[in-house]
């Protein structure tokens, strides 16, 4: 079942790293007592990822923050050490929270993973962002496979 409005992100664990090292994060310490959004895509590096759905929220972060967006995290199901590097590569810095979910163990209690084998990567995420407010979703915006319109940043500013 994929999650909708309304409904509480669920219980899962997910891991960042940073110069501190490898670090567990719980979805209640992700998004207890903030207001979040969340954006996945199905991995780092990939073409439209990295030329359009990374950047957009590197530079709407500013204006996000400015609508009382108090984190923004990108997820894809990667490993920490891949998010990482992306995370340098696309110069985010402290603009989004790179996240791992390297087992999908997140995408999959969200319902909103895909089976990306035709294209030798397995399981993935679809592409989709959420806002998040303590813990409940408020808005969810899901693409169609192979786009790249309701997921933006600019798409998410122009809800909020």
């Amino acid at each position: 079942m994929t999650i909708k409005a309304g409904d509480k992100i669920p219980a899962t664990t997910v891991k960042t790293k940073d110069a501190e090292g490898l670090r567990d994060v719980t979805t209640d310490e992700l998004f207890g007592g903030k207001k979040v959004v969340l954006f996945a895509l199905p991995g780092a590096f990939t073409p439209t990822c990295s030329a359009k759905h990374l950047p957009s929220y590197v530079q709407k972060a500013g204006d996000l923050k400015a609508k009382g967006v108090d984190t923004i995290a990108c997820v894809s199901v990667n490993d920490a050490f891949v998010m990482e590097a992306w995370g340098k590569d696309q110069n985010v810095g402290d603009a989004v929270m790179m996240v791992a979910d390297g087992n999908a163990d997140l995408t999959k209690a969200l319902g909103l993973d895909m089976d990306g084998s035709g294209f030798g990567m397995g399981t993935r995420s679809q592409r989709y962002a959420m806002v998040v407010d303590d813990g409940t979703v408020t808005q969810l915006f899901v693409e169609e496979p192979r786009a790249y319109e309701v997921s933006s940043a600019e798409h998410v500013l122009a809800s909020l």
